[in-house]
C-alpha cells in the first residue's frame, strides 16, 4: 500500500515539472502543488528515469515513505554488516515515532490550504448588498404586514378538504349503475339525464360521456315489477344528479372564498407597490400602453391606406338589450347613465379595463379620479359621461361618432379594451334626427369591419329572437364567426316567459340564428332596478343559475353562464388576438412612416418637420414680437401721425361749419362770437369722439404696419391667415377707456379757449397752417368746378374730348355767375331769388334752358373758390400783422382774427395728439398686447380654429409624420412589454 502511494505521489510531482527542465534544475517547494508541499518524496523527479536515486543520507521520510525496492549493496567487511543488522530495530522505531509528527503537520498544512482556498472562492463572489434596491420595498415589508402563520392557520386542513370531496366509492357504484342502465336500452331515462352528461363534461369527466341513444318504446308486456325497477332507477339518476350539483356548488364556493382572499392579498401588495412608486420609475401596465396606442389611432387620419386593425372588443346589440349592463358587470361598477327605454349611449365609449389597488375611473383628458366605491363619485361619473355625450352630439343630430375614452382600474378586473356603441334601432322615433338609424348602422359597421376586432353581440333573451336586428348585421361582418362572442341577457325573464325552455338551448348552441360565433354565453344583469349594486346583481345571478332548471336539466353548461366566465373568455380571446396581429400592424405603420418621410424629403428638403401645434407656437412668438414693437414707436412719430389724421378728419367741419359762416360777418366782434359758439358746440358733441376714433384707427394701422413690415426672407406665408385672424379678433375685443373721453373734452375745450399767441414763430406757424389748409381746399374746389363744366378748349384740342350737354349748360351758368361776382366782389355767400331769376333769363336769352337748383349749386362752388382766393390774399397780408395783433389791432385797418382761429385749431390739435399719444403708450398698447395674448391662448386651445387657420399639405404631412412615429414607438414599446409578459 505504501509502495503504491509513493509511486502515485512521485508521478504527481513528476507531472508538475516541464520536461525541458531536465535534471539540472530543482523546483522550489513554494511552486509545487499543495499536496507536494505537504508530502516530499525520497526521489526527486527528473527527465531521466534511469538516473539512480540520491544518497540515502539525503533522504527524507514521510508517512508515505517505503522501504527500498532493492536491497542496498553489500559493503566490504563483515563488521559494517553486523553493525547495520544490529541497529535496524532502532531505526524502525525512530521512523514510526517520526510518522505521527508528519501526519500532524500534514493535517495542519492541509487545513490551512483549505481555508485559504475557501477565502479565495469567497472573494470571487460579488457583493450582493449593492443590488438590494432591485427588490421592491413591499417584499421586505411583506413579512411585517402579513402574518404568514395566521394565513397558514386560516387555510383548511386536509381532513376538511377530504370531507368536501365526494364519496368516490358511491359515485363509482352509481357510474356502474349508469353503465348498466345505458346498456339496457332505457332511452327515455338517458334523455332525461342529458343534464348529467353535460355536467360531467364541464367537470372534465370526458371518459364518462355517453353517446346519444335514440329513444326506444317500452314493451307493452313488461311486468309491474319491471316498471317499479324503472321508477327506482330514475330516482337514483335524480339523486346522482343532485349530488353532483351539490358537489359542484361546494367547489365553487370554496374557489370563490380563495379568490376573495387572493384578491385581498393582491390589493395589499398593490398598495405597497403604490407607496414605493416615488422611489423608482413608474412603469405603465401592458393594457395602458395598448390603450394609448388606440387613443392615438382614434385621431389619426391615414392617407397611405394604413388602417387601424388593432384588436378591441366591440360591444354591439339592439337598443335596451343590456349592452351597458354587461359592460358594467365586467367593469364591476355601475358607471353609465341609465334611462327607461330611451337612448342613453349617444356616442362610442372606449373603456380600458386593468387591474389596480383601488377601484377608480378616470377620463383620458382629465386628471380627476372617481372612486367607484363611493356612491357620490359614481353619480358624478355618470353625470360627466352624460354631459360629454351631449356635448359631442352636434346640433340637429342624435348620435355622434366622437369617442369618449375612459379607464377603469380595480382588483380582480380582467385586462381588455371595450368599445360600447349606441344600440341598433329599427325605427326612428319623434325627436331623433332622420339619419339616426343609418348613422348607427354605419358606425357599427366601421368598428366591426376591423378584421381583428372581437364582436361581443348582445341579444335580449326576454324578447322574441326574430325581432333582433343586430344578429343579421353581425352575420354580414363576420360570416364565419371567427371573432364573435354571443351573449344572451335577461335569461331569468326568458325562463319565465318562454313556454319551451329548449329554445334557450337552441340559442346558446347556435342553432336558432344563422349567425356563427366562437362561444355562447347566458347572463343575468339584475332585476331591472337602477338602484341595484354590482354585488347584489352578482348574488342574484349566482342564485338564479344555481336554482335554474336550465342548468339542472343540462340546457346550459356551467362554463356558459355568469358574467364572470364571460369576462374571462373575452379577455383570453382579446389577448390572443392582440398577440397574433400587433406585429403586423407595427410593420404596416413602419412602411407608412417610410412613405411619409420620403415625400417630405422630396418636397420640403430644407424645412423642419413642424406639426400644427409647433407652427402655431412659432407664429405666436412672431405676433407677440410684433405687438411688443408698438411700444418702441417714438412719441414724436405718434404725435405727428395723430395730428395729421385728426386734422384730415375734422378739417371739413372746421372750414364749412365754423370758418366760412364766421367769415360772412361784418366785424371782428361778431366773427369771434360766432367762432366761440361753434367751437363750444363742436367740443361738447363731436370733437372727443372724432379724436378717439382717430386714435383707435391709428393704433390699428400701426399694428397692421408692423405685422406687414415684419415679413422678411424667413417669414412663412403659412402664418398669414392666423395673423390676420388674431389682429381682427384682438381689435374686436379691444375697448377704449370710456373715462378718457371726458378728460379729453376738458383738455380740448381749454385749448380752444386760449387766444394768446406769445411770439412771432407761433404767428408764422399759424399763417402757414392756414395757408396750406386754404390752398388744399381751393385745389379741391377747382377740381369740382372742372368736373362740372367739363374740359376747356386746350384739353378738347389735345385730348379730343367734348363736353356733355349738362356740362355745356353748367359752363354757360358758370360764365354768367362769374360776371356777377366781378360786378359784386363783396357778394354774400347766397344768391337772392331775383338774382337767380336774372341769371336764368340771361341764359335763356342765349338759348340755354337752366334749372334754378343748378344755378345755386354752381354758385356755391364758384363763391367758395372766390372766398378762398380772397382768404389767401388776406393771409399774405397778415404775415406782417403780429405787431398789430399784440396791440389788439387798435388804429389799424388790418384784422387777422382768422389767423387767431387757425392758431387755436392748430394748438388744440397738438395738445389732443399729445394726450392721445400718452394714452396709447401708457394704456392702450398694453391692453392690446393683453388682448392679443388672450386671443392666442384661445386659439391655441381651439383645435378646430388651428385647423382652419394653419392649413396646407405641408402641415398635414408633418401631422401625419408625427402621428405615425408616435404610433410606431408606442407599438414597439407595447410589443417589447408583451414579449416580456410571456
Amino acid at each position: 500500500m505504501l509502495r503504491a502511494g509513493s509511486i502515485v505521489t512521485c508521478m504527481a510531482c513528476r507531472n508538475l515539472l516541464p520536461s525541458r527542465m531536465g535534471v539540472k534544475f530543482r523546483v522550489p517547494l513554494q511552486k509545487l502543488h499543495p499536496l507536494s508541499r505537504a508530502i516530499h518524496h525520497r526521489y526527486n523527479a527528473n527527465s531521466n528515469p534511469q538516473r539512480p536515486p540520491h544518497c540515502s543520507a539525503a533522504r527524507h521520510y514521510t508517512s508515505l515513505s517505503r522501504l527500498p525496492m532493492r536491497p542496498p549493496k553489500s559493503r566490504s567487511g563483515g563488521h559494517g554488516y553486523q553493525q547495520h543488522r544490529t541497529f535496524w530495530v532502532a531505526r524502525l522505531a525512530a521512523r514510526l515515532l517520526k510518522l505521527r509528527y508528519i501526519v500532524l503537520g500534514s493535517a495542519v498544512g492541509g487545513g490551512y490550504t483549505a481555508k485559504k482556498t475557501y477565502d479565495e472562492w469567497k472573494d470571487m463572489f460579488p457583493d450582493m448588498s449593492q443590488y438590494t434596491w432591485i427588490v421592491p420595498d413591499f417584499v421586505w415589508e411583506l413579512s411585517e404586514n402579513i402574518d404568514l402563520a395566521k394565513l397558514a392557520s386560516a387555510l383548511p386542513e386536509m381532513e376538511e378538504i377530504a370531507k368536501l370531496l365526494p364519496d368516490m366509492e358511491k359515485i363509482g357504484e352509481n357510474f356502474t349503475f349508469l353503465k348498466s342502465l345505458l346498456s339496457s336500452g332505457l332511452g327515455s331515462e338517458v334523455n332525461g339525464a342529458s343534464g348529467l352528461l353535460l355536467l360531467l363534461e364541464t367537470t372534465g369527466e370526458s371518459a364518462l360521456r355517453a353517446p346519444d341513444i335514440p329513444p326506444t318504446s317500452a314493451s307493452m308486456s313488461d311486468s309491474s315489477d319491471k316498471q317499479f325497477k324503472k321508477s327506482s332507477d330514475k330516482e337514483k339518476v335524480d339523486q346522482l344528479q343532485e349530488e353532483l350539483l351539490r358537489t359542484q356548488l361546494k367547489y365553487q364556493r370554496m374557489l370563490e372564498r380563495l379568490e376573495k382572499e387572493n384578491k385581498e392579498l393582491r390589493k395589499v401588495v398593490l398598495q405597497k407597490d403604490d407607496k414605493g412608486i416615488h422611489q423608482r420609475k413608474v412603469k405603465k401596465s401592458l393594457i395602458d400602453l395598448y390603450s394609448e396606442v388606440l387613443d392615438i389611432l382614434s385621431d389619426y387620419d391615414s392617407n397611405y391606406n394604413t388602417q387601424d386593425h388593432l384588436p378591441r372588443v366591440v360591444v354591439v346589440g339592439d337598443q335596451s338589450a343590456g349592452k351597458t349592463s354587461v359592460l358594467e358587470m365586467i367593469a364591476q361598477a355601475r358607471i353609465f347613465p341609465r334611462g327607461s327605454g330611451e337612448m342613453m349611449t349617444r356616442s362610442p365609449v372606449k373603456v380600458t379595463l386593468s387591474e389596480g389597488a383601488h377601484h377608480v375611473a378616470m377620463f383620458k383628458d382629465s386628471s380627476r379620479e372617481f372612486d367607484l366605491g363611493k356612491e357620490e363619485d359614481l353619480a358624478a361619473l355618470r353625470h360627466e359621461i352624460e354631459i360629454r355625450m351631449r356635448k359631442s352630439v352636434k346640433e340637429g343630430q342624435t348620435v355622434s361618432p366622437e369617442t369618449i375614452s375612459l379607464s377603469v382600474k380595480g382588483p380582480g378586473i380582467q385586462r381588455m379594451v371595450l368599445v360600447d356603441l349606441p344600440g341598433v334601432i329599427s325605427t326612428v322615433t319623434t325627436g331623433m334626427a332622420a339619419d339616426t338609424k343609418d348613422t348607427i348602422f354605419s358606425m357599427s359597421r366601421a368598428y366591426m369591419q376591423n378584421p381583428n376586432a372581437i364582436i361581443l353581440c348582445i341579444q335580449d333573451g326576454s324578447v322574441d329572437a326574430e325581432r333582433s336586428i343586430v344578429t343579421d348585421l353581425v352575420s354580414q361582418m363576420d360570416p364565419q364567426g371567427k371573432r364573435t362572442i354571443f351573449v344572451l341577457t335577461k335569461v331569468d325573464l326568458a325562463e319565465k316567459n318562454l313556454a319551451s325552455p329548449s329554445r334557450i338551448q337552441q340559442i346558446v348552441e347556435g342553432k336558432l340564428f344563422p349567425m356563427k360565433a366562437l362561444g355562447y354565453f347566458a347572463v343575468v344583469t339584475g332585476k331591472g332596478s337602477t338602484n341595484e349594486s354590482i354585488d347584489s346583481i352578482k348574488d342574484y345571478e349566482e342564485d338564479f343559475f344555481q336554482n335554474s332548471r336550465l342548468l339542472r336539466d343540462g340546457m346550459l353548461k356551467a362554463h356558459q353562464v355568469t358574467t364572470k366566465n364571460l369576462s374571462l373568455a373575452v379577455s383570453d380571446c382579446f389577448w390572443k388576438m392582440v398577440r397574433e396581429s400587433v406585429e403586423q400592424q407595427a410593420d404596416a405603420f413602419k412602411a407608412s412612416r417610410f412613405n411619409l418621410e420620403t415625400e417630405w424629403k422630396n418636397n420640403y428638403p430644407r424645412l423642419r418637420e413642424l406639426d400644427r401645434n409647433e407652427l402655431f407656437e412659432k407664429a405666436k412668438n412672431e405676433i407677440l414680437d410684433e405687438v411688443i414693437s408698438l411700444s418702441q414707436v417714438t412719441p414724436k412719430h405718434w404725435e405727428a401721425i395723430l395730428q395729421k389724421k385728426l386734422w384730415e378728419r375734422v378739417s371739413t367741419h372746421v372750414i364749412e361749419n365754423i370758418y366760412l359762416p364766421a367769415a360772412q360777418t361784418m366785424n371782428s366782434g361778431t366773427f369771434n362770437t360766432t367762432v366761440d359758439i361753434k367751437l363750444k358746440q363742436w367740443t361738447d358733441k363731436q370733437l372727443p369722439h372724432k379724436a378717439l376714433e382717430v386714435a383707435w384707427e391709428t393704433l390699428q394701422e400701426e399694428f397692421a404696419r408692423f405685422m406687414a413690415e415684419y415679413k422678411g426672407k424667413d417669414q412663412d406665408d403659412i402664418f398669414d391667415k392666423l395673423k390676420e385672424a388674431v389682429k381682427e379678433e384682438s381689435i374686436k375685443r379691444h375697448k377704449w377707456n370710456e373715462r378718457a373721453m371726458d378728460s379729453l373734452r376738458v383738455i380740448q375745450h381749454n385749448a380752444l379757449e386760449d387766444r394768446s399767441i406769445t411770439d412771432k414763430p407761433q404767428w408764422d406757424a399759424a399763417i402757414q397752417f392756414m395757408e396750406e389748409t386754404l390752398q388744399s381746399r381751393l385745389k379741391d374746389t377747382e377740381s369740382v368746378i372742372e368736373d362740372m363744366v367739363g374740359p376747356d378748349w386746350k384739353q378738347r384740342w389735345l385730348r379730343w374730348t367734348n363736353r356733355t350737354a349738362e356740362q355745356h349748360i353748367r359752363n354757360e351758368t358758370k360764365n354768367e355767375l362769374e360776371r356777377l361776382l366781378k360786378l359784386h366782389d363783396d357778394h354774400t355767400a347766397y344768391l337772392a331769388n331775383d338774382e337767380v331769376t336774372t341769371v336764368r333769363k340771361n341764359l335763356e336769352a342765349r338759348g340755354v334752358e337752366v334749372d334754378p337748383v343748378l344755378i345755386k349749386d354752381t354758385w356755391h362752388q364758384l363763391y367758395r373758390r372766390h372766398f378762398l382766393q380772397k382768404s389767401l390774399l388776406h393771409c399774405n397780408l397778415c404775415r406782417r400783422g403780429f405787431y398789430y395783433y399784440q396791440r389788439h389791432f387798435v388804429d389799424s385797418e388790418l384784422e387777422c382774427n382768422d389767423v387767431v382761429l387757425f392758431w387755436r385749431i392748430q394748438r388744440m390739435l397738438a395738445i389732443t395728439a399729445n394726450t392721445l399719444r400718452q394714452q396709447l403708450t401708457n394704456t392702450e398698447v398694453r391692453r392690446l398686447e393683453k388682448n392679443v395674448k388672450e386671443v392666442l391662448e384661445d386659439f391655441g386651445e381651439d383645435t378646430e380654429k388651428k385647423v382652419q387657420l394653419i392649413t396646407g399639405r405641408r402641415v398635414q404631412l408633418a401631422e401625419d409624420l408625427k402621428k405615425v412615429r408616435e404610433i410606431q414607438e408606442k407599438l414597439e414599446a407595447f410589443i417589447e412589454a408583451l414579449h416580456k409578459d410571456k
